[in-house]
């Protein structure tokens, strides 16, 4: 049952808390403008495992000049929680700059309705992780790869990785957008997410808060540093899969590339976050439809 649990609640989250994101490149998004000129932006994503819906994770973004906050909670459960129930929430705060997002700090927190849970807290500092802390504490699971100091700089949290990261003047489908590779640490794991393009897909979708239109697949490689453990099933199964992928859609009215669509395999099935709708507000009042 624990592990029933553990990697539905992987397949669950785990797409959009893996980081998966775009880079600067070729142009730069333009230097001299980094700021999006979107005020905010509330994206809701399905998730499900193999054919079962589990629930929905909503994201909202609030840009301030060039600082951001984001904050995404999801409520997940199977037979209205008698199987399965987890409850999350996850939020991101930083400076967007002409190299990426700079986060300042990340926190994570989940519960399973029950006895077990956690709350996760980082804090960044010129680059690098200065600071964590998690309740309750736990020692490390035994074969575990610790984590260095030298691991923590330059690295991005989740969260900002996912959704602010990926950036192109080209509002048509960007498959540069995939080449890249995204050090991530979230409090625990430190790993690599290698981006190679796949294709450009045009999306078509009937309800008018969905979206429509280009979007780019990008095969991505997970590589893990640290803070795990070599034996786990699901970990190997992450390292040794070649159908990761992640769709980035263009968000019009600004040079933001953000996840559409993510797929990764899991030991109990594929697990798939998909938009279901998306909202933009700002002052050139950018629309997705």
């Amino acid at each position: 049952m624990w592990a029933a649990r553990h990697y539905l609640s992987f397949a669950a989250v785990a797409g959009l808390t893996l980081g998966l994101g775009g880079n600067l490149n070729g142009e730069r998004a333009q230097a001299e403008d980094v700021s999006p000129r979107a005020s905010s932006i509330v994206a809701v994503y399905q998730v499900n495992l193999g054919r079962l819906n589990l629930g929905d994770f909503r994201v909202t973004t609030t840009f301030r000049g060039d600082g951001y906050r984001m904050r995404g909670e999801g409520q997940f459960s199977i037979l209205e929680g008698i199987i399965y129930k987890w409850i999350g929430s996850t939020s991101s705060a930083g400076r967007v700059t002409p190299d990426g997002p700079a986060p300042k700090t990340y926190a994570f927190s989940y519960s399973d309705g029950g006895r077990n849970g956690e709350q996760l807290r980082m804090t960044f500092d010129d680059g690098a992780v200065r600071q964590v802390s998690i309740s309750p504490r736990k020692r490390p699971l035994p074969g575990t790869i610790p984590v260095t100091r030298e691991q923590l700089e330059g690295v991005v949290d989740p969260m900002s990785g996912a959704f602010l990261t990926a950036r192109s003047p080209n509002p048509y489908g960007d498959l540069n957008v995939c080449n890249q590779m995204l050090p991530v640490f979230d409090g625990k794991a430190r790993f690599d997410l290698v981006l190679k393009p796949k294709k450009a897909v045009m999306v078509h979708n009937a309800a008018p808060t969905n979206y429509s239109g280009p979007a780019v697949i990008c095969r991505v490689k997970f590589i893990p540093i640290a803070g795990y453990q070599p034996d786990n099933a699901g970990i190997r199964l992450m390292t040794q899969s070649n159908e990761i992928e992640v769709w980035l859609m263009p968000v019009r009215g600004t040079h933001m590339y953000v996840p559409y669509r993510i797929v990764l395999p899991t030991p109990v099935g594929y697990g798939t976050a998909v938009v279901t709708s998306i909202r933009v507000a700002g002052p050139k009042r950018a629309s997705l439809d």
